[in-house]
């Protein structure tokens, strides 16, 4: 039998592709001496320009798979590309009609009677755990029988849709083989077409969730349990990764890595014993179930990053979405994170159906609150609504088509917009293609929703503590005052364009912050503008090239070297001690006042990392004369008669001669 296993075609820019796990670890269990099977990627495809994004994308795809004379097809189906696997299945069934096609994937799993009674084209659907039901689908085929008898398998038999009792979940998953991934094209080819710096693989460490969160699909699949592979299983894995397909990083798919804090320690512990903790990973956690000595083995064993699903800063959301976050845990795990050098990507939600302004905002500033603590990676999402979900069941009579958020895009195919045929179909059953919908809320329009979702995280990673003090010096509305922005940008600086950059908000931000503030008439909170020009500056330090030049700590100065202040540092006064400000930031104290008290920080950007230094006025002098253009005897002439008049002339010039070698050591100056 001729199988061919379909990646749909999917692009985003934003987004990078890996090879389709699902699919290889389909291959892997089905393969057969008597069976060829091939896995066309389609999102691949299009990025190595074997097929082009236009109006004919699905007549291109449906041809090379017919081109491969298959007996079976079998689709991967997400939420996202379900329209393309229904208009690519009908071309093909279309021209073949003896082909069986076969679509399996969360979403399939969770419509699949609506999916076959809408499109009976298809002949069957794989529900919920697929590597050992294919195979016996497959198995089924070749011996001449249909689907009956299958567990886990609903089809269409006769103008009736069958369902067959669903599969009992694996006990073991270490009972599946280690995937194949010579199905595919290398790890080195996704890196390269997607522009990443390494090649990446995801490893797959367990499946389930025990939570019931009113808006995930994963514990309603995994029927609310939890599986793991074995530590061993997992580390022999990432060594064959490795060492025969040269995977350079690690994507550690299962939400609940980290409930069992015995499970990560052993897993750390072999990692670190087979001498792979060279090769970085991400996973995904929940805040309380690490904690410091955890965060630290983790990193150890090459733990890069790692993601939090914060998702509300509202009591009332939070319990509506069947969620607890423990504030004060936040804070601390964020801080334990990043000192750990390991880089959390913080998830949030706004736009869930009973939010009042008030919760968006809540969301808003826990968000700013984690972005005051640095060095975090926001995303902010609306809700998207999955078949199968709570949220699904409840509201999916009351879904609208108003914007397209972040993980209904990436059909856009046709001169960069979605096809007619697309939308209509979407338009034709929104219970199908919820994924595609919105859910209104009281608390703002979808429009203002979708500008905070996709906008506001510029603002957390750039101006946080700005914008934090600014809400709060104005008792201001979160959500009001990025409205309000993004609306002024609009009218003074976009020009038509309809979407914000880190550069509009590096540029113009600061221009905006200052006319509001100025003209809200508010008394007090000097000291905002103070916090305005520290990140402005901080930023400004980070936008120069990091120039590596060797320390000169062993060279023997001339009184006719001409130093020069590095490229990538800046020099900056202030009036309050901003460092105090920052560190009642860090702990939630919002003071409207404080003393006055003159302070000179050196700002350097390097290696990724943001240094700030406070220096006394001898060393702001010295600095501020290393132009390049004048030698250290002229600095010495400039800075005697403030700095010297009580020492010997000679002393002092040792003195400045000593202060250029430390700034140099400190990277501050090139001479």
């Amino acid at each position: 039998m001729r199988i061919v296993l379909v990646f749909p075609p999917f692009y985003l820019d934003s987004m990078y592709n890996l090879p389709p796990l699902g699919l290889i670890n389909i291959a892997t269990m089905a393969k057969k001496s008597n069976r060829d099977i091939i896995i066309h990627d389609f999102a691949l495809a299009i990025r190595n320009k074997t097929i082009k994004m236009s109006s004919t994308i699905y007549d291109d795809c449906a041809k090379i798979v017919l081109g491969e004379n298959p007996d079976l097809v079998g689709f991967s189906a997400q939420c996202t590309t379900y329209p393309c696997v229904i208009r690519i299945a009908e071309k093909i069934k279309k021209e073949k009609p003896g082909i069986k096609i076969i679509v399996g994937g969360h979403n399939a799993s969770f419509v699949a009677k609506e999916t076959l009674s809408s499109f009976p084209f298809i002949d069957a659907v794989v529900k919920g755990e697929g590597e050992i039901t294919f195979q016996e689908l497959v198995t089924a085929y070749e011996n001449g029988l249909d689907e009956a008898g299958v567990a886990g398998v609903t089809y269409m038999s006769h103008g009736k849709i069958i369902q067959n009792k669903d599969r009992k979940l694996m006990e073991v998953l270490d009972d599946l083989p280690m995937a194949d991934y010579s199905f595919v094209r290398p790890f080195s080819e996704y890196s390269e077409l997607c522009g990443l710096p390494r090649s990446i693989a995801i490893l797959e460490v367990g499946r389930g969730c025990p939570h019931r969160c009113i808006y995930c699909s994963e514990s309603v699949m995994w029927q609310q349990k939890t599986r793991t592979f074995s530590v061993n299983r997992l580390v022999k894995e990432m060594g064959h990764l490795h060492e025969n397909y040269n995977a350079q990083c690690f994507l550690l798919a299962y939400d609940q890595f980290t409930a069992k804090k015995k499970f990560v320690e052993d897993f750390c512990t072999l990692v670190i014993k087979e001498k792979l903790n060279h090769l970085p990973w991400y996973c995904i956690s929940r805040l309380d179930t690490v904690d410091s000595p955890l965060l630290r083995r983790m990193r150890e064993a090459g733990c890069e990053s790692m993601c939090y699903g914060i998702d509300s800063g509202s009591k009332k959301t939070l319990a509506f979405i069947r969620k607890k976050i423990d504030e004060d845990i936040l804070y601390e795990r964020v801080k334990e994170t990043t000192k750990q050098g390991i880089v959390p990507t913080l998830s949030f939600i706004v736009g869930f159906p009973n939010e009042e302004k008030e919760d968006i905002d809540a969301t808003m500033l826990l968000a700013l609150r984690t972005g005051v603590q640095g060095n975090s990676n926001p995303l902010v999402q609306m809700p998207t609504v999955l078949p199968g979900t709570d949220l699904h069941k409840l509201y999916k009579d009351k879904l609208v088509r108003r914007v397209d958020t972040y993980f209904s895009l990436g059909l856009e195919f046709d001169n960069g917009i979605r096809m007619a045929l697309d939308d209509k179909m979407i338009n034709s059953d929104p219970s199908l293609f919820s994924s595609f919908y919105n859910l209104a809320c009281p608390g703002r329009c979808l429009e203002e929703l979708n500008i905070i979702a996709s906008y506001f995280p510029l603002i957390i990673n750039l101006y946080p503590k700005s914008f934090l003090l600014l809400t709060i010096a104005l008792k201001e509305s979160a959500s009001d005052l990025f409205i309000n922005f993004f609306n002024w940008m609009g009218r003074n600086h976009l020009q038509g364009r309809p979407r914000l950059t880190h550069g509009d908000c590096f540029r113009n931000f600061s221009e905006f912050a200052d006319q509001t503030f100025k003209g809200s008439g508010v008394e007090k909170w000097s000291h905002f503008q103070e916090m305005l020009k520290y990140e402005t500056v901080s930023l400004k330090a980070g936008k120069f090239s990091q120039t590596k030049q060797p320390s000169h700590t062993d060279f023997i100065f001339s009184k006719d070297t001409m130093p020069m202040l590095r490229e990538n540092v800046i020099v900056s006064d202030f009036d309050h001690n901003i460092r105090e400000i920052i560190e009642d930031l860090n702990m939630g104290i919002f003071n409207n006042q404080y003393d006055a008290e003159s302070v000179s920080l050196v700002f350097r950007f390097e290696d990724n990392e943001l240094e700030v230094t406070e220096i006394n006025d001898f060393g702001k002098d010295f600095l501020g004369l290393c132009d390049g253009s004048s030698r250290l005897k002229e600095i010495v002439s400039v800075l005697y008669p403030v700095y010297g008049s009580d020492m010997e002339r000679n002393v002092f010039v040792k003195e400045c001669e000593e202060a250029m070698t430390g700034l140099s050591d400190l990277r501050l100056l090139q001479v």
